[in-house]
């Protein structure tokens, strides 16, 4: 997991590893790696009669790949039929996310790069979405890098978290990263988190 106050790189570090950006230094990836990509927020126009199935038969046809998972992919997701050929500027936040999830999955990724995956979400549905994420991680054996500030998220289920700021970086387990002191640190204030938190607020919010 990645985590960080706004401004710190957090988004200009997934396009870095996405080679979408210059940069110096090496990166280094297994030679079987598959990436997937979520963007932080899409803003779909409701005038565009575009659908997901449109843009999911587009990828696997510039990708030369079988439609044959399409469904299955869909399903996984918890995309319905009727969600797959609504125009996707009518779709809810979470269905337009979840079809973003879907549009990632094609071409069998195994690592996932997530920026900010319920930012688009009410707070109602960001826990869906996150379960929703662990889940594909478990069916499809994905490492998932992504950006986050739900706590509460990255408590349960990261093994490792890169905080990042202007001044410094840290890196280790959630217990070992995420301690008050560092926290504070990293955003410049205090902040409150309880267990049961869904967000980080310091205490200038």
């Amino acid at each position: 997991m990645i985590l960080g106050p706004n401004g710190a790189g957090k988004t200009v570090l997934l396009k870095v590893l996405l080679n979408l950006l210059p940069y110096s230094g090496v990166i280094t990836w297994a030679p079987n790696v598959r990436i997937g990509y979520v963007p932080q927020k899409i803003d779909p126009d409701r005038h565009l009669p575009m659908t997901y199935k449109d843009l999911f038969l587009s990828k696997c046809k510039i990708m030369k790949l079988a439609t044959s998972r399409i469904d299955e992919i869909s399903e996984s997701v918890g995309l319905t039929k009727e969600m797959l050929v609504t125009p996707v500027g009518h779709l809810s936040g979470g269905q337009f996310q979840r079809g973003l999830l879907a549009f990632a999955l094609i071409g069998d990724p195994n690592v996932l790069l997530l920026d900010e995956p319920t930012a688009s979400i009410d707070e109602p549905g960001e826990e869906h979405i996150y379960e929703l994420i662990h889940r594909l991680q478990e069916r499809y054996n994905l490492a998932v890098i992504a950006v986050s500030h739900d706590l509460s998220f990255i408590y349960r289920y990261a093994t490792r978290v890169l905080c990042l700021n202007k001044r410094k970086v840290c890196m280790g387990s959630p217990q070992e990263a995420l301690t008050p002191e560092i926290l504070e640190d990293l955003y410049g204030a205090p902040v409150n988190y309880y267990p049961h938190d869904h967000s980080i607020r310091t205490a200038q919010q």
